[in-house]
């Protein structure tokens, strides 16, 4: 875990310029602005870029929430996009990522961390931020979809490009969330129950 002082705070108004000086001219992962699972898919391909830019500004102007900002030293470094399942249409539409159940959820879809905050342990602290933020609205479970890093096709390997974006199960287990399903053999339908 980083020594430094760690903050989390959701993307509000006040807040855009970090989530800008974050994700960069790129938009995190190749123009994404972390609207990939927040559109269906044709939306998505036709805004990705200004249009998902755009999207993120109007949910921080008017204070949605759309995720938190994890701060090291006050210097934004890391992004975990979580809410309710249902704001997540693309989510909502996979046949991959199903429901488990009628349960009502808060989804985490997405980690971005900067460069220079990366393999220290950040990950268990943003889970743990956004079960907190998922807890103060209500939530009652925060379910994710990491890579099972130690799966057999896995195991032994590392992780390469932005293969991890939707996190890393041994993280997820860090924190306390167990196994609810499967998508595939590589990725894990995980959830916490708030207590």
């Amino acid at each position: 875990m980083p020594k430094e002082k760690v903050e989390i705070h959701p993307l509000t108004k006040d807040k855009w310029k970090d989530m800008v000086a974050l994700f960069g001219e790129q938009g995190g992962y190749a123009g994404c602005w972390c609207m990939f699972w927040r559109l269906d898919r044709a939306d998505f391909k036709k805004l990705r870029g200004g249009g998902t830019k755009e999207i993120l500004h109007q949910m921080a102007d008017k204070n949605q929430e759309a995720g938190l900002i994890t701060y090291l030293n006050k210097k934004p470094v890391g992004w975990c996009s979580i809410g309710p399942r249902e704001n997540y249409i693309a989510l909502e539409n996979s046949r991959i990522l199903k429901r488990v159940d009628d349960k009502p959820v808060w989804s985490i879809v997405c980690f971005f961390v900067d460069k220079s905050a990366r393999k220290q342990g950040l990950m268990t602290q943003m889970l743990s931020g956004a079960v907190s933020h998922a807890k103060k609205h209500g939530a009652k479970f925060v379910e994710g979809y990491p890579i099972d890093m130690q799966s057999e096709k896995l195991a032994g390997q590392k992780l390469n490009s932005y293969a991890g974006y939707m996190g890393i199960a041994s993280a997820f287990r860090e924190v306390g969330f167990v196994e609810a399903g499967r998508a595939s053999e590589t990725q894990l339908i995980m959830r916490y129950k708030i207590k």
